[in-house]
């Protein structure tokens, strides 16, 4: 049976492979574009946009080089722990290599080269990496970060590496042209946490859908589940193709100041060191180089990153380049595709599949593995004392797994892992060698251990009181009664409950990432995601997804088969039944 469920899924992904396009695989959002992909400063910006807003962060200059680096309390001495993005290509994002990088990031990275500091990329979700720069978990953020008022209220800020303004993406036809046009009532797709969020909330007074990453906005966009997208314009730029049915319409600066590195407020001599660091790659015409391969396009007048005293870097004129180049596809007269081409597009890549599978093999199928077993033992070793206690007749064992229970079975999975990395992180910090996998762990199994302690509470309590009673009366004490008689039957009676919550387990391990890890910690889930944050197809998702259901398929149809065998005894063939002539005459 079980050979045959893995056989119809290696079948479903053949055939899946077999009808796939190739076209998109030869897409990598990741890479640099290089300087040939020059764009002018946009012209179609919105009649209320203006240039930067005054200036009033930016220092005077900076401390002369080098600097000492054990004064700049780093959590690593000699290493900036970086937190990251990997889904906001070419800005921020994981190659196809399982690298860190983009401009950010390569620039951060030339950075630390003038400090004589190693570099630690870690990756996170942008909606808890400020607060994980303010809990020192990363020495710095690293996401195109735009320094707002509001967000120097949690943390600090380096110099601007970059200018950042918005883009206004629609589907072909929409009757939205500008900024102006958008209304209430109007679906408004923006990143959860993002500056574009805050413009729209604040400066525009509308109410956004919000999504967690920019594929999984522009894939509502592309599929017309919203009207529009309020977009960092780097990231409509890369990820608006010829051919898709979007289109970018209009563009506007940002309001709020330039985009810098985030760092912890009250670590002033980092912060100091990092503009010292930004001003020398500007002085020796690295920043220019990096920003002319992977972000190429016209300064806005008056504005230069560094400090005011940085010289004012040398650029190619990409107005001129772009003006040589081949214009952009207009997408404004690209027909809807039917659903079945939309699905095709966006799932279906033969390539694209070939790509992910090592991957999910070698980082993503592991990583799952080790995360979901190892909570797995914690909760079952919880949730049984938990089930104990629940039973007991003693308060002040029974009150105490009653509020655990409540409490770890009524947050969301989420915030009892960014509690246990933010709260409890800094605190074991020696222990765990500001690794956050460790506490990855034990963060889902003290969640496994409050549902599985009810599991097994419930199991335990469906056994009859005759079992005990008999028990006792055979000699046996209430300890080995319960060990012995009662909680084996109540396990064997919970046991595809069991099974349930281990496969909820194994898709929760997901959201460890939230806790930031390294490219080589990364989960099935992960890896799939990263892999379509370089190419904007869905087809490594699903790959992940198969993955996931070659793990619990075969696993559900396993324990239902024991599960069976325990309940019904051995099989015994209708020509052996006892009742039957030949039985009969054997007996006799």
């Amino acid at each position: 049976m079980y050979k045959g469920v893995v056989l119809a899924l290696i079948s479903l992904v053949v055939m899946t492979m077999a009808f796939a396009p190739t076209a998109a695989a030869d897409s990598d959002q990741c890479a640099p574009p290089g300087v040939e992909s020059a764009s002018s400063l946009p012209t179609n910006l919105a009649s209320a946009a203006k240039g930067p807003a005054a200036d009033k962060y930016t220092t005077p200059g900076v401390e002369p080089l080098p600097v000492d680096v054990n004064a700049l309390g780093l959590g690593t001495p000699g290493t900036l722990t970086v937190g990251t993005l990997s889904d906001a290509p070419p800005s921020i994002c994981i190659d196809s290599k399982g690298q860190f990088t983009g401009f950010d990031n390569e620039l951060l990275r030339a950075v630390a080269d003038k400090l004589g500091l190693k570099v630690n990329f870690v990756g996170t979700d942008f909606s808890g990496l400020l607060a994980q720069v303010a809990a020192r978990r990363f020495d710095v953020g690293s996401s195109s970060i735009t320094t707002t008022d509001a967000r120097r209220q949690t943390v600090g800020f380096t110099n601007g590496y970059d200018f950042g303004y918005f883009s206004l993406v629609v589907p072909p036809g929409s009757p939205i042209k500008g900024f102006s046009q958008l209304a209430a009532g109007q679906r408004i797709g923006v990143v959860q946490g993002t500056v574009q969020e805050a413009y729209v909330v604040d400066t525009l007074g509308l109410d956004p859908v919000k999504f967690p990453d920019y594929n999984t906005v522009y894939g509502s966009l592309k599929t017309r589940q919203i009207d529009a997208w309020v977009a960092p314009s780097q990231q409509a730029v890369g990820t608006v193709k010829a051919g898709d049915p979007a289109q970018i319409v209009e563009n506007t600066f940002s309001l709020d100041n330039f985009v810098a590195y985030a760092v912890a407020k009250e670590n002033k001599p980092l912060i100091d060191a990092l503009n010292a660091g930004l001003d020398a790659v500007i002085a020796d015409g690295t920043w220019s180089k990096l920003y002319s391969d992977w972000v190429p396009r016209a300064l806005p007048p008056g504005w230069k990153p560094g400090s005011k005293a940085a010289p004012a870097p040398v650029l190619p004129d990409f107005n001129a380049i772009a003006a040589k180049a081949t214009p952009r596809a207009d997408n404004s007269g690209v027909a809807p595709k039917s659903v079945v081409q939309q699905l095709k597009d966006s799932f279906l890549d033969w390539e694209l599949y070939k790509r992910a599978v090592p991957d999910l093999f070698k980082t993503g199928l592991p990583n799952t593995l080790i995360l979901t077993v190892s909570a797995s033992i914690i909760g079952l070793v919880l949730g049984m004392g938990l089930a104990v206690a629940g039973i007991s007749k003693a308060r002040w064992l029974r009150w105490p797994a009653r509020v655990y229970t409540d409490v770890f079975r009524g947050l969301p999975e989420v915030v009892i892992i960014l509690i246990i990395g933010l709260g409890v992180g800094p605190i074991v910090g020696e222990l765990t060698g500001n690794n956050p996998y460790p506490l990855g762990i034990a963060a889902l199994g003290l969640m496994a251990a409050a549902y599985i302690g009810e599991i097994l509470r419930s199991g335990i309590q469906s056994v009859e009181a005759g079992q005990l009673e008999a028990s006792r009366a055979l000699g046996f004490s209430y300890t080995s009664s319960m060990r012995l008689v009662i909680v084996p039957q109540g396990v064997r009676r919970v046991l595809p409950a069991l099974v349930n919550q281990f496969i909820s387990l194994l898709k929760a391990s997901s959201l460890v990432y939230f806790l930031g890890l390294v490219a080589s910690q990364r989960e099935l889930f992960q890896v799939g995601r990263d892999l379509n944050a370089q190419t904007g197809n869905l087809s490594p998702l699903v790959a992940a997804g198969i993955f996931y259901l070659a793990l619990t398929i075969p696993l559900t149809h396993l324990v239902n088969y024991i599960d069976a065998r325990l309940r019904r005894g051995k099989h015994v063939a209708d020509s052996e039944d006892p009742a039957s002539p030949a039985a009969t005459q054997e007996m006799v």
